[in-house]
């Protein structure tokens, strides 16, 4: 996908994509190829209780790199892209070898390559009224709240994802500033891009739909199932980790709320608007990237 010797060897490579693009194995190919330590861009990969479930890399895919960032965060924890670029700047400051930064989570790639402003912590009062009007009323209402205070940020944020509609709830409500008005004071980047290699993957719709069908089947086969039983007695689904796509639907599952088989459907739809997300994120935010078409 990348031609030997193409990479120069002393910038760090970043490569996004949509989920099940093949990401991983690119970096696993450079990492071989090149050397160079792979960590991880997405937010779920972090929790240390999902890792069939967000098809983190395999033992043997880590005896054959380094890889750092993955599952190391407790499953009950919250994990903001704060706490993951501090990680980050700290590998960078350690690196012995050349970073591969690799994942979906767009936001990630963004302040690592634009700056992130720095919010005060949310309450934690402030972050579960959101968790439970979130659960008990969905995402509407906050939006519509944004829409009349903060109408600058309403009209940035991605308004049909749930998690970036809280977040900006949550920080009008506890700082009285908007989203937006703190993102206007974004520091310097930690990596700026013109400092990386990056790269997003593209693949045809029909193609990738048809890759994430194999692959959630494929986690069903090496025990998905048992990793989301194992998390039933302490299911939270107010916790940021309970949004790894496929938890939700296994749980009902598990509760007799619908067979495997639909909840195999679900999941992969979610997964699939999940994707096309991604996408538009990486067309808006991500134009300066090199495109480059994932192999089947």
């Amino acid at each position: 996908m990348i031609a030997p010797g193409a990479l120069d060897p002393d910038r760090p490579v970043l490569i996004a994509g949509p989920t099940a693009s093949g990401k991983s194995a690119l970096a696993l190919e450079i990492a071989d190829r090149d050397g160079g330590v792979i960590v991880n861009a997405d937010a779920l990969q972090v929790y240390d209780c999902w890792k069939v479930l967000t098809a983190r890399p395999s033992a043997a895919d880590e005896a054959r790199a380094p890889h750092a960032l993955y599952g190391h965060v407790p499953c009950d924890r919250a994990w903001s892209v704060g706490d993951w670029l501090r990680d980050v700047a700290a590998l960078l400051r350690d690196a012995q070898a050349r970073p591969i930064v690799v994942g979906g989570t767009g936001l990630y790639f963004t302040a690592l390559t634009e700056g992130l402003a720095e919010i005060p912590p949310v309450p934690a009062a402030i972050r579960a009224e959101a968790d439970a009007r979130l659960a008990a009323e969905g995402a509407a209402p906050l939006l519509a709240e944004l829409a009349r205070a903060d109408p600058r940020t309403h009209a940035r944020i991605d308004r049909r994802n749930p998690a970036r509609v809280q977040r900006a709830w949550e920080v009008l409500r506890s700082t009285g500033r908007g989203l937006a008005d703190w993102q206007g004071e974004t520091g310097p980047p930690l990596l700026p891009l013109s400092r990386t290699q990056p790269f997003v993957l593209e693949v045809d719709r029909d193609r990738l739909n048809a890759r994430i069908a194999r692959r959630f089947r494929t986690m069903l086969e090496a025990g998905a199932l048992d990793e989301v039983r194992a998390r039933l007695p302490r299911w939270n689904p107010a916790l940021p980790s309970a949004r790894a796509i496929g938890a939700t639907e296994l749980v009902a599952h598990l509760r007799g709320e619908m067979t495997l088989e639909e909840a195999e459907t679900a999941a992969c739809q979610a997964t699939r608007n999940y994707a096309k997300r991604q996408r538009t994120w990486f067309r808006s935010r991500m134009s300066g990237w090199t495109r480059l078409e994932a192999l089947a």
